[in-house]
């Protein structure tokens, strides 16, 4: 009895143990890891890949796949940017408009784009991988056709304001993080259409026997990816200061791996926005303290790859057992 529950606790705290001993660690090795300067520039630094992630969540909780958030980032940055900016290059008639019309834009565009990928998986039946690489192919071609391969540069203060402003001292992006984090959280335990992902990813046949609307979940999945990669890419050029039409590459292996790390499930229907949170932080401190060691970022991917090989066979280790 006792082990077995030794067993279960590992599995559901497991993931926030090894964080906590990545940062014993780290702040054994490195003086600067536990500055108040350093921890706010992790949380910083996390809070794009965080809200990439969470998008993420609910997609794999329905059994997909978006690999196309990291082309999003990079389209919503150079359309929204393209509204605030002051540049003589005039990419928009009547630029910069107040804050709130290119925070408006972006947030439609990702949400269109998230969007033409449910339709094609759940009206089509197109394979959730195959629609959304084609969609990262689309967008990152789309952003190199409105931008004209180029940079939009000098962004208003205003709409920089999401990227670098504070409120009472806490960077506006963690703040969005957090945001995002909470009304995700709702949403996935409090609502009706949290449970309606669970039991869709968990088993669509029988989700659809029950008379739950399968199409309409799977679309509004991919369409909240889209949006949350929205808010990702402007957060992204309002830090920056210029949107970049080769931002975003490879966001969206950072994003799948903070899920997979975090707990849940590549088999859909397990899985918690929590986990998902304290994966991408995990990620962040990690990436964090391998810089302030030196380490070179090729062995950086290495580390993050086998982190997500060895969540993946933990995960399917525990369905072998159940």
């Amino acid at each position: 009895m006792i082990p077995a529950r030794i067993g279960r606790d590992a599995q559901r705290y497991g993931i926030l143990i090894a964080l906590a001993l990545l940062c014993i660690v780290l702040s054994i090795v490195s003086e600067n890891f536990l500055t108040s300067r350093n921890i706010i520039n992790v949380l910083r630094q996390t809070s794009i890949n965080g809200i990439l992630a969470i998008g993420m969540t609910f997609v794999i909780l329905t059994r997909g796949i978006d690999l196309s958030v990291g082309s999003v980032v990079a389209l919503v940055g150079v359309v929204s940017a393209s509204f605030a900016t002051t540049s003589a290059a005039g990419f928009i008639h009547g630029a910069p408009y107040m804050p709130l019309i290119p925070i408006a834009v972006g947030l439609i565009t990702g949400t269109a784009m998230g969007a033409l990928s449910g339709i094609a998986v759940a009206r089509f039946a197109v394979p959730a991988f195959v629609a959304t690489l084609g969609m990262l192919s689309a967008a990152r071609g789309l952003t190199l056709i409105y931008s004209g391969g180029r940079p939009v540069p000098a962004l208003t203060d205003g709409y920089r304001w999401i990227g670098t402003g504070d409120i009472a001292g806490i960077p506006v992006p963690i703040i969005l993080f957090g945001l995002v984090f909470a009304l995700s959280h709702f949403v996935l335990t409090r609502t009706r259409f949290g449970r309606h992902v669970y039991a869709v990813g968990g088993n669509p046949h029988a989700a659809k026997v029950s008379g739950l609307p399968v199409r309409a979940i799977r679309f509004s999945v991919y369409a909240i990816s889209g949006a949350l990669a929205g808010i990702a890419g402007m957060i992204l050029a309002a830090r920056t200061g210029s949107a970049l039409p080769q931002a975003g590459v490879a966001y969206e292996l950072d994003a799948i791996a903070a899920v997979v790390i975090g707990g849940t499930s590549l088999a859909g229907g397990v899985g918690r926005v929590t986990g998902t949170v304290i994966g991408a932080l995990l990620i962040g401190v990690m990436n964090n303290g391998l810089d302030l060691l030196g380490v070179e970022s090729y062995y950086q991917q290495v580390i993050k790859g086998a982190l997500i090989v060895a969540a993946v066979m933990l995960d399917r280790s525990r369905k072998t057992e159940d």
